[in-house]
């Protein structure tokens, strides 16, 4: 008898232990609340969280040595004068590019490792990185 209430009591102290590790479902909120495992993202220029795969303007990875092909967002400002790119560099999720004089080229500030700059191609965009094209 003694042996079944130990051995019951072990069992139930064990499923109250994996409960309490269990991942809690929308648990993963970074610092800005936003739901990485929904596919939420900050962003800096909405002020907001938002689905990158959701933007209207989304570009194609170019000559990678990986086996899968990513993707990456932009979002402008209503005045077209800052874009944000969604590629992640360093500690950051998304990189402003600011416009540079009347023409339609963005560009990173110096405070980035590497250069990127945004410009039009074709009927969409492309971004280098360093003068090499990354995304189109």
């Amino acid at each position: 008898m003694k042996k079944t209430i130990l051995f019951s009591a072990m069992f139930l102290g064990s499923l109250i232990s994996a409960q309490k590790q269990a991942p809690v479902l929308g648990g993963d909120r970074d610092v800005h609340g936003c739901i990485g495992s929904a596919g939420y993202t900050y962003s800096q220029l909405k002020n907001s969280c938002i689905q990158t795969f959701n933007q209207k303007i989304k570009l194609k990875e170019v000559n990678s040595d990986k086996s899968y092909t990513s993707m990456t967002a932009i979002i402008f400002t209503k005045d077209m004068k800052k874009a944000e790119v969604f590629i992640p560099d360093g500690a950051a999720k998304s990189i402003i590019l600011n416009k540079e004089g009347k023409e339609k080229i963005w560009k990173s500030g110096s405070h980035i490792k590497d250069s990127y700059v945004l410009t039009p191609y074709k009927k969409s965009y492309k971004i280098k990185k360093n003068d090499e094209v990354i995304y189109q």
